[in-house]
């Protein structure tokens, strides 16, 4: 039976997270930017889901005052079905909240009906649409969470404490 964990993604997880998004993503973000989001960029925080040590699916979000913007969600192709996605994005609503976070948006094309249907049964309610948001002009939906769940400062390990 493989060993799953949760945690923060690292820099020695960027080039797995990378291969994620390529096979998960038309238009994938570059493996440079995913180094730039855990090393330089202080508003970014990604929960990893690692299978035996490697990443097989990965949350990301900016916290920008009080939001916590979702910025990407994706299981690895041949990991779907299995919970992931949805243990994942739980774990990066509860570091929101843990963060301070009071609520939390994301976009999501109107075509991914499966995507739409987890983050319905996390809470999330649809807000509106960004018209031709995607490459290929599709509309985007546009969800928030408005209630996250307790907070403990004490698990926030980016908490600057005097």
């Amino acid at each position: 039976m493989s060993e799953i964990t949760l945690g923060l993604m690292t820099p020695e997880d960027v080039d797995a997270v990378h291969a994620i998004e390529v096979a998960c993503f038309t238009t994938p973000w570059s493996r440079e930017s995913f180094l730039r989001e855990v090393t330089e960029n202080a508003c970014a925080r990604y929960v990893v889901l690692r299978e035996d040590g490697v990443p097989v699916a990965y949350a990301g979000v900016w916290f920008v005052l009080d939001e916590g913007h979702i910025t990407n969600i994706a299981v690895r192709p041949d990991r779907r079905g299995l919970g992931y996605g949805e243990r994942v994005t739980r774990a990066m609503i509860q570091l929101a909240a843990d963060s301070g976070m009071n609520w939390m948006t994301l976009e999501v094309r109107r075509s991914n009906a499966a995507a739409q249907n987890l983050y319905h049964k996390l809470g999330f309610i649809d807000v509106g649409y960004r018209k031709r948001y995607y490459e290929n002009r599709e509309d985007a939906l546009i969800m928030a969470l408005e209630q996250l769940p307790e907070g403990n400062p004490d698990n926030d390990p980016f908490l600057v404490r005097e």
